[in-house]
């Protein structure tokens, strides 16, 4: 029986545009994701870099930017988590059937620029759905290493078998998997999280 459901937070509460950024960096000679920036990104994820120094690192490799184009560009990629779906997420979480938990790879700016665009008080009445809100910037953690999501097991008790981790990235659910947690990988513009009660296992 499943009693606890841990969520990814982009494209499946808050949509995004995945290709905005890349398209976004062209204007500044940007030709493709390097290891030296998969590097960085990843290594800003997990709150190793602050966000004064990942725009730096970042500008040394597209020069042509300003570091507030660079910030720009940067956040592009995030949108707006529709009404629907937050409804839908406060009535899961006033039933109390579950324990509701968020784990999100993300990082500072994208957490600012996701609450500009949802509204402080949006933000809030999302938050607050969740027993624990666990960003990887804030934690040190980052999907799909196996480790985060021990840490999630371990901190708050849970028992692989009960729980559910949604996530629209396979690489992430097969990760879960291997610890004995239930998944979905949510496949994006084809499923929507408010398809949830017909995909927890019975």
């Amino acid at each position: 029986m499943i009693k606890n459901i841990i969520f990814d937070f982009g494209d499946i509460f808050i949509d995004l545009d995945k290709s905005a950024t890349a398209t976004a960096l062209k204007n500044y000679g940007f030709t493709g994701l390097s290891n030296d920036l998969e590097k960085l990104m990843h290594a800003y994820e997990k709150g190793l870099l602050h966000t004064d120094d990942f725009v730096k690192k970042t500008n040394v490799i597209v020069p042509k930017a300003t570091e507030s184009q660079l910030i720009a560009a940067w956040n592009k990629i995030i949108l707006d988590v529709p009404e629907e779906r937050l409804l839908f997420l406060e009535a899961l979480a006033k039933e109390k059937k579950y324990r509701l938990f968020l784990l999100s790879n993300t990082n500072a700016l994208h957490i600012e620029k996701a609450i500009q665009n949802m509204g402080t008080s949006r933000y809030e009445r999302f938050k607050n759905c969740f027993e624990k809100f666990y960003l990887s910037h804030e934690i040190h953690f980052r999907k799909p290493n196996v480790d985060i999501y021990e840490f999630v097991l371990d901190t708050n008790n849970l028992t692989a078998t009960e729980s559910l981790f949604i996530d629209d990235t396979k690489e992430n659910t097969e990760a879960a998997k291997t610890l004995g947690i239930h998944t979905w990988n949510l496949r994006v513009g084809i499923e929507d999280i408010m398809d949830l009660n017909s995909k927890i296992p019975v």
